[in-house]
């Protein structure tokens, strides 16, 4: 691999990813996206008793469910990296505990999956056969943690986002056929000194952008060089121009 323009990375070698598993809640379930998990909940709570284990139950059955996809052993993943929205990633270690597999923890909000990802591929690329990427979050957990405990019933305003109740996994390897990771392009932080707690979008958007415009300097591409292009907090979409 190697470093092109400012801050993207090429892949010589580019990882393959080799099989993707989700779960998400039952306000995902009842959104335009519901076909495309693989399994989607009734429940909140899951069984447990806290939110807590709830999401820590979630990301154990999505990674479990992605190795069984992938149809390989347990022992041919060489490490882990995932990451919640808790302290000290905490829904992310209780629910890999059981896993026998080196596992880093990582943190970066909504942009934790894709993180996870980045990491894995440079990973690939270096030494791993197979890396398992994972995150996951949970509504009701992450009001408590970032703004008030839904128990007080504050009320939200109605521009206010919503964390989404559920966990992506995907497994990336040295061989297969696709699709491929083939550059990476790590964002910055840019702070905008947005101060509203419930207007998370708004606080993401410059990095977002910055990140963006910076992949396509480096990469000397223009947005019409995608068929979509997918933000965490933003949904665009350029359609590819016609010739």
């Amino acid at each position: 691999m190697k470093k092109i323009g400012k801050q993207t990375i090429k892949f010589d070698n580019p990882p393959t990813i080799l099989e993707c598993n989700s779960i998400v809640g039952p306000k995902e379930a009842q959104g335009p996206l519901s076909k495309y998990f693989d399994l989607t909940l009734d429940d909140e709570f899951w069984g447990e008793k806290s939110w807590e284990k709830a999401e820590s139950k979630i990301i154990k059955e999505t990674l479990n469910g992605v190795i069984n996809k992938a149809g390989i052993a347990v022992n041919q993943i060489d490490c882990i990296f995932a990451g919640d929205l808790l302290n000290q990633c905490l829904s992310s270690s209780f629910g890999l505990r059981n896993f026998p597999i080196p596992y880093f923890g990582t943190f970066g909000a909504c942009s934790t999956f894709v993180e996870s990802m980045s990491l894995g591929a440079i990973c690939t690329e270096a030494f791993a056969s197979h890396v398992l990427c994972a995150t996951s979050s949970h509504f009701c957990s992450a009001e408590k943690q970032f703004r008030f405990p839904l128990e007080l019933g504050n009320q939200r305003p109605q521009s206010s986002q919503w964390t989404v109740t559920g966990s992506g996994a995907a497994i990336l390897s040295k061989e297969g056929s696709g699709p491929f990771v083939t550059h990476i392009t790590p964002g910055k932080i840019v702070d905008m000194g947005i101060k509203d707690a419930n207007n998370m979008g708004a606080a993401m958007a410059p990095a977002f952008a910055d990140t963006l415009l910076t992949h396509f300097l480096d990469t000397g591409r223009s947005p019409t060089y995608y068929d979509a292009i997918f933000s965490r907090r933003f949904r665009l979409y350029w359609e590819r121009h016609s010739n």
